[in-house]
């Protein structure tokens, strides 16, 4: 599972792009998963998307809050909310990893510790909000890096921990020295030109990789 960089894709977010087409310039771009967002979207469009997707990118596409989408689409995984259907209810159903894979969000301290009792369900955790962010309402009260940490530090062993809001080129090695094995983005990659979407996902990855090579030391 390659988490580096988690495109989150929001066809609200693109203008007037074209969300596969967006998709496919990600992907160039050095993105190493792709998480389709549509909060007030049918489940039939939602599916039509994520079927598209799945037919015209080769990294995994997981689907945001919709098991049953993701499931029926034959999405590589489902991302959840807190207020989503519990994870550990989620992974009686549907397949273990790497036939389906369950990502959730976490921002607090409660939250780390319901999620952690859910383990192994879970397969990684986001945390956030690292930064301010435009991209969600509700996202809550930055973290930083500091608080980002502290909430990683209660993840189970092992357990991929990435980074969420309002990550760009310039702060995504500030989330990765604070131990994230990777970020999520939105708006530093869909919010702008479609003509600079490769080159604003290569610009972090770039910078992603080059921090997870500094933690590593030497070989």
């Amino acid at each position: 599972m390659d988490l580096r960089l988690l495109a989150i894709l929001d066809p609200a977010l693109l203008r007037a792009q074209e969300p596969v087409a967006a998709a496919r310039a990600a992907e160039q771009g050095g993105a190493t998963a792709l998480q389709v967002r549509m909060k007030k979207a049918s489940a039939f469009e939602l599916w039509e998307l994520t079927r598209r997707l799945l037919d015209e990118v080769t990294i995994p596409v997981y689907v945001n809050d919709r098991a049953d989408v993701a499931w029926a689409a034959g999405a590589h995984g489902v991302h959840l909310g807190q207020d989503d259907v519990p994870a550990e209810a989620v992974r009686q159903w549907w397949p273990p990893p790497p036939s389906f894979r369950i990502g959730i969000s976490v921002g607090t301290t409660a939250e780390a510790d319901r999620t952690r009792a859910w383990d192994p369900g879970v397969d990684y955790w986001s945390i956030g909000p690292l930064y301010r962010t435009a991209s969600k309402a509700d996202a809550g009260v930055p973290l930083g890096p500091t608080g980002f940490s502290a909430l990683a530090r209660r993840a189970p062993a092992g357990l991929p921990v990435i980074g969420i809001g309002g990550i760009t080129q310039h702060n995504a090695a500030h989330v990765i020295r604070a131990g994230a094995a990777g970020v999520a983005v939105i708006s530093a990659i869909f919010g702008g030109p479609a003509s600079r979407i490769v080159d604003a996902a290569r610009v972090i990855r770039a910078s992603v990789d080059e921090a997870l090579a500094l933690r590593r030391g030497p070989p």
